[in-house]
């Protein structure tokens, strides 16, 4: 007899819950049943026969259907969350109009803006946010004061934050004036806050931060607020950036491992 049988954060996020790590994260929370009880992380359910609740919603099975790409221009003020206890704007109101459930792929904090996916493709969002993969990620940043040669140095070299120093990054100044400049920075990994808490560490602070592209994704003309479907060739770009970065990665890994 087949075991029909899936682990729990990736029925969740099939059914447009949340992508895996978010889907985890409510499970770690106990936001999540299975049959009435807490879920663990862990635990396995067959969609043809187990109840599983999200703070009280009975998650149904979707019908496979076609798989949804949203990209959005977000503006600042919005949290990057399909609801909110404390009554904040959350992205979820500028895709309300789309009936299937979608969900952000990672995230963009209250006073961010800019370039932020949506899917209903759970194997999409964990290939973009996994750790493992690294897919770039730009930003056009404004911090004060101007910066100076030492603390562009910093930054693109790495940073102490949490502990853990951040991995090289691409950083260009595309403007300076009135005390402040105009950043372009690229990295390759998506820890909380990350570029704020890069320029905290070496004495900038940032005014305005905005992503302006994902891998070969960009933002382009798309005014705040607004989102479009991505096209084939760019969900594939996508998918081929991740597969890239997710294969340097375990080469570095893999030569590391040689020298010791």
């Amino acid at each position: 007899m087949a075991d029909n049988k899936i682990r729990l954060q990736k029925f969740l996020a099939e059914n447009g819950v949340a992508s895996r790590r978010k889907s985890e994260e409510l499970i770690e929370r106990g936001k999540v049943r299975v049959n009435g009880h807490p879920a663990t992380l862990g635990d396995k359910v067959d969609p043809r026969y187990d109840l599983v609740t999200v703070s009280g919603e009975k998650i149904v099975p979707a019908q496979k259907s076609e798989n949804i790409y949203i990209m959005i221009n977000k503006p600042r003020g919005y949290v990057t969350t399909m609801s909110d206890e404390m009554g904040r704007k959350c992205v979820a109101e500028l895709v309300s109009d789309i009936p299937e459930r979608i969900y952000p792929v990672g995230r963009l904090d209250k006073d961010s803006e800019g370039l932020l996916l949506f899917t209903n493709d759970g194997e999409f969002a964990n290939m973009l946010t996994h750790p493992s993969m690294h897919v770039s990620k730009t930003y056009r940043v404004s911090v004060k004061p101007m910066a100076d040669e030492a603390q562009l140095v910093e930054l693109s070299s790495g940073v102490v934050i949490d502990g853990k120093k951040t991995m090289p990054a691409s950083v260009q100044v595309m403007s300076e004036g009135d005390g402040r400049s105009v950043l372009q920075i690229t990295i390759h990994e998506g820890r909380n806050r990350q570029i704020r808490k890069m320029c905290e560490a070496v004495g900038l602070e940032t005014v305005r931060l905005k992503r302006i592209s994902i891998g070969s994704l960009k933002l382009g003309s798309l005014s705040a607020g607004e989102y479009r479907e991505l096209r084939k060739e760019e969900v594939a770009a996508l998918k081929r950036s991740a597969q890239k970065a997710k294969s340097a990665n375990e080469n570095k890994r893999s030569k590391g491992k040689n020298r010791r």
